[in-house]
């Protein structure tokens, strides 16, 4: 029986011979290329896409240097609150609930400038660090969430929990809050890490790193330079616009050094291009830490090889 490694190799022999012949009777342009390259990308995850050159250095890459999420940095991707109701859940009158049980939310725009600027948005908290609140304690939330009990109610996950039916889809983690964590979000052209000092909790369309060995500005100008982008464009799929997916599953494929690897100046000059947004400044650090002469390197570029239309078996 033909092994998943098999069909893999089947298919991209398949795909250079395809492209050499379409080159040979003319039907590609010229600059389009085919190569062979003696390994290929393991795991059940998505495969990058790129030129020869830049899967070659992804691999190189790779093979170096730890991923973004490391339990030795205590270096963790998650994203924020999903609601199911962000109507309900998610207000701006702060006198209508008791204080307790509101917290701070940062939503997508408040970080669009590169800098946090809460826009007084709060998320409805149902949750205590033991699980939910018993309503009754909380008079004023219990009359909020009773007159909205029928929308509350309709959705899939109180139905399918119907004792629970006041919840967020998603669990709140209250201590996350106070945390210092990098945002990132969701839909950018761009990596665009954006620093919260332990002042807000996250909407759902924020990505969020959390990290015990790390100082997040020097994490978030590694996280600002064109190779970090670099890993994220190897994996997401790019949408119309040119727009990326910074997704929790792209985010854990960036490799970083180790905070050990980086020396004061080179850490106070990542701080300052974070600071600054400074992405020239940003990666020719990160071009010194990952052993590169300069960024980009040479390569065709993607776009040329997403334009072209080949018949590939499928499996």
């Amino acid at each position: 029986m033909t092994t998943t490694a098999e069909t893999r190799r089947e298919v991209i022999t398949t795909v250079i011979n395809e492209v050499r012949r379409k080159r040979a009777v003319a039907e590609f342009p010229a600059e389009l290329q085919a190569t062979r390259i003696d390994s290929w990308f393991v795991g059940r995850g998505s495969w990058p896409v790129g030129a020869p050159e830049r899967l070659t250095l992804l691999q190189r890459l790779e093979a170096e240097f730890p991923q973004l999420e490391d339990s030795a940095t205590g270096t963790r991707v998650t994203i924020g609150v999903a609601s199911g109701a962000d109507k309900i859940f998610v207000i701006n009158d702060r006198d209508c609930i008791e204080s307790s049980r509101l917290l701070p939310l940062a939503m997508a725009s408040d970080v669009a400038s590169g800098q946090l600027e809460w826009s007084g948005h709060y998320l409805v908290n149902p949750w205590e660090d033991d699980g939910l609140i018993v309503l009754d304690a909380y008079p004023r939330l219990k009359a909020y969430f009773e007159r909205h009990a029928v929308q509350l109610k309709n959705r899939h996950i109180a139905k399918k929990r119907p004792d629970s039916w006041y919840r967020t889809i998603d669990r709140v983690g209250i201590t996350l809050a106070a945390k210092p964590k990098l945002y990132i979000p969701d839909t950018k052209k761009r990596l665009f890490p954006v620093l919260d000092g332990g002042e807000t909790y996250p909407h759902h369309n924020l990505y969020v790193i959390v990290a015990d060995s790390w100082d997040l500005e020097i994490l978030g100008g590694l996280l600002l330079s064109d190779i970090a982008q670099f890993f994220v464009e190897s994996y997401a799929v790019r949408m119309r616009g040119g727009y990326l997916r910074f997704q929790a599953q792209y985010l854990r494929k960036i490799r970083i050094p180790r905070p050990d690897q980086i020396d004061t100046v080179q850490a106070e000059r990542l701080r300052e291009a974070f600071h600054q947004r400074d992405v020239k400044m940003a990666t020719l650090i990160a071009c010194q830490l990952y052993g590169l002469p300069a960024w980009p390197p040479n390569e065709v570029p993607v776009t040329k090889l997403a334009t072209t239309s080949l018949d590939l078996p499928r499996f």
